[in-house]
């Protein structure tokens, strides 16, 4: 879920993460760019636009929208934020649970956060560093969030061929 998010190329590259992965792409309004067909052709053509048509996405007014149409979001969620005292190692990703990453510029609402403080986890990073970039951090708890279940529904087969190049299967 990405709540507030700001900066198109970004999306772009976390909707390329859901595409590659499976998993379902939420939008929480406002938004800092437009996501109609003709809008997504223009600004994420280089970060995703190839593999958007394999990704779900939905998108809502406000967290009270998403909570309202999902309320199995609120029993297990997580949220992503530099604010919190525990790394993300320490979280234990279920089937079916959500993680929530907030807009570049400000993060998770901080009501919000304090609302969920249990639940809030860090990416461990150098103290002077203020943050990492948003689609980063939403591929490494993605993949963290699948590694713990086995990453059910997704190809870890690969090789390489006798002209050097990987094949999948």
């Amino acid at each position: 879920v990405l709540v507030e998010p700001e900066i198109p190329q970004n999306c772009g590259n976390i909707a390329r993460t859901c595409a590659a992965t499976g998993s379902r792409l939420h939008l929480v309004r406002p938004l800092g760019f437009d996501i109609s067909q003709e809008a997504v052709r223009r600004n994420m053509k280089r970060c995703g636009l190839d593999y958007w048509h394999l990704v779900e996405v939905s998108d809502y007014e406000n967290l009270d929208d998403l909570f309202r149409r999902h309320p199995e979001a609120a029993c297990d969620l997580w949220l992503a934020t530099t604010k919190a005292s525990q790394d993300y190692s320490r979280a234990q990703f279920r089937e079916g649970c959500w993680l929530f990453f907030g807009k570049e510029t400000a993060g998770l609402p901080e009501q919000f956060r304090q609302a969920h403080r249990d639940r809030c986890i860090r990416i461990p990073m150098r103290a002077d560093a203020r943050s990492l970039n948003l689609s980063n951090s939403v591929a490494i708890l993605a993949y963290e969030a699948l590694k713990q279940q086995g990453f059910p529904g997704l190809s870890g087969s690969a090789r390489i061929d006798a002209q050097g190049g990987l094949e999948r299967s």
